[in-house]
């Protein structure tokens, strides 16, 4: 892989950052009702005794820009929501339409597409490349893609993540912290419409896990990408607009936030 330098983004200053930045998503956001519709989901796996109805008949509009908690037990279902929005468990039935495309109605290739360009995915665990450096894990979706780095967004995205002077390091020479600000950088990399976050903090202590859910309600902020996170933890969720709580398959609870 062709190395990725500080060269191709020293060219970029931090005045030019600033001025990406100071018109951050809050001052320009507009909902947009049924940015992201699920209607009518189900997800079903085994058959006779070994059935399992992991989605029950769940329906949901996400507007634009919504950061939005989906909490629940172990079990609940809460991840296979996630999974299926983002193209990785295809549902048993029910739709999901994205800015009014019906996502599942397209052919394979087409939603592979999909997948790489309008859906960016973080887990729990990190899943770096070990031989590729922070700024080449970074720009890896990208560059599998045929595209070209946008040298500009990578700059301001090191910046964001507190990873400027890690760009050369491997991920073992990173704090798990570090790794997950590196995994972020990964999934926003593509400026994708919709980011989904599996239990980001999972694998992290409580200091560093504070940190990422403050990257993500600033990634959020500035680039305004529709964010859906899953978690089991109460604090977490209130950290978002909107929660969603599942049990069983289905959705019991929806409560958008009030701030003071």
């Amino acid at each position: 892989m062709t190395e990725l330098s500080l060269e191709c983004h020293r060219n970029v200053s931090e005045r030019d950052y600033s001025k990406a930045s100071s018109k951050s998503y809050e001052e320009r956001k507009v909902y947009t009702v049924e940015f992201l519709k699920i209607q009518d989901l189900c997800k079903v796996y085994g058959t006779g005794d070994n059935k399992v109805t992991a989605l029950d008949h769940v329906s949901l509009d996400i507007k634009k820009g919504e950061f939005t908690a989906i909490i629940g037990a172990s079990g609940s279902g809460k991840s296979t929501l996630l999974h299926a929005v983002g193209c990785v468990d295809v549902p048993t039935s029910g739709k999901i339409f994205l800015n009014g495309q019906d996502v599942y109605a397209q052919n394979s290739d087409r939603l592979a597409i999909f997948r790489r360009r309008q859906v960016g995915l973080i887990y729990q665990f990190h899943n770096l490349i070990p031989t590729l450096n922070v700024v080449e894990n970074i720009t890896l979706p990208v560059l599998m893609d045929g595209r070209k780095v946008n040298a500009k967004r990578l700059y301001e995205l090191l910046h964001l993540l507190g990873l400027e002077e890690r760009q050369n390091h491997l991920p073992n020479q990173l704090s798990g912290g570090q790794q997950q600000r590196v995994a972020i950088g990964r999934a926003l990399m593509n400026a994708p419409q919709v980011m989904l976050a599996d239990e980001p903090t999972g694998s992290l202590d409580s200091r560093n896990g504070h940190e990422i859910i403050k990257l993500l309600k600033e990634s959020n902020r500035i680039y305004g990408q529709t964010l859906l996170l899953v978690t089991h933890d109460e604090d977490i969720a209130l950290e978002a607009d909107r929660i969603i709580g599942i049990s069983d398959g289905r959705v019991i609870r929806d409560e958008r936030m009030v701030r003071s």
